[in-house]
């Protein structure tokens, strides 16, 4: 017997947006999923901030942002939960970057801050996004932190090699997550035009799979009745826990592993509408 699915969970990066765009294929997969009473959920870990111009676009019902960090309703535009770091864990892990010559930012609501050398992510999101957040260059990460006590919704520390040890040593150390996403080879960053990985630092047990939890409790449904579709390790877990977990086709060896199903077209050949034609029925 089918599967009844209520919520569709989709990361964005590789998964449905490529260079900052959406196929025409895709958009209409979106409006399938309202013809079919499918609630849309993006799954980023952007910030709100960023995604405001894909909102638009896809009119998703809800949005889990900085990989969990952040739950809205996207129809009333009410925040559901929101899961911030405290100024002393952001100042202990720019400590532990800083000792290994790493770089660093931090995300607000609205703002990202940085540094006065900007790098990898930092530098690309001063691109890509610089119509929709602001963005702020200081002296001293430590000192702005300090002075302002900003509300801290994730930190990023990125460089040009494996970040598992760091990982380790601010789970461990500082009790926090640290979500590692690798940018290698085939996914290399097209805009800073290098290899690089980086780690999202967010609370402890916060997740795009937790998340989706909290989300699936927000809407009294189960996790069966819901579809992730993604493709890097931090979509992983909510691949792995759904009623039908997806990796498309450009996904990392580890995440089609993990998944009931890994779509023959990539994100840029409508990996997304495929996925929505197989497995969401007229009707259901």
């Amino acid at each position: 017997m089918a599967k009844t699915i209520k919520l569709l969970a989709s990361d964005l990066d590789g998964t449905i947006i490529f260079n900052n765009q959406i196929t025409t294929t895709d958009l209409k997969a979106v409006k399938k999923l309202k013809q079919n009473n499918v609630d849309f959920a993006i799954c980023t870990g952007k910030t709100y901030s960023m995604t405001k111009d894909i909102c638009d676009k896809l009119m998703p019902e809800y949005g889990i942002f900085g990989n969990g960090t952040q739950i809205i309703n996207l129809k009333t535009k009410k925040e559901i939960i929101k899961n911030s770091l405290s100024n002393e864990q952001a100042k202990a892990c720019i400590k532990i970057a800083k000792n290994q010559n790493l770089h660093i930012h931090l995300y607000t609501e609205n703002t990202m801050i940085a540094e006065k050398t900007m790098k990898y992510m930092a530098y690309r999101n001063s691109i890509l996004y610089k119509n929709q957040m602001q963005f702020k260059i200081v002296d001293s990460l430590e000192r702005y932190i300090e002075e302002q006590k900003p509300n801290i919704l994730k930190f990023v520390i990125s460089g040009d090699k494996d970040l598992i040890h760091t990982k380790r040593e601010i789970e461990e150390r500082q009790n926090l997550t640290a979500i590692q996403i690798k940018k290698y080879g085939e996914y290399r960053d097209k805009i800073v035009g290098k290899d690089y990985e980086y780690l999202d630092i967010v609370p402890k047990n916060v997740t795009k799979y937790q998340a989706l939890k909290q989300l699936c409790d927000y809407l009294n449904i189960s996790l069966k009745e819901t579809m992730t579709i993604g493709d890097n390790i931090n979509d992983i877990d909510m691949i792995k826990h759904a009623g039908i977990g997806v990796a498309v086709g450009n996904s990392y060896e580890e995440v089609k592993k993990e998944a009931f199903y890994v779509s023959k077209n990539t994100v840029q050949t409508g990996a997304f509408a495929e996925a929505v034609d197989k497995f969401i029925k007229n009707g259901q």
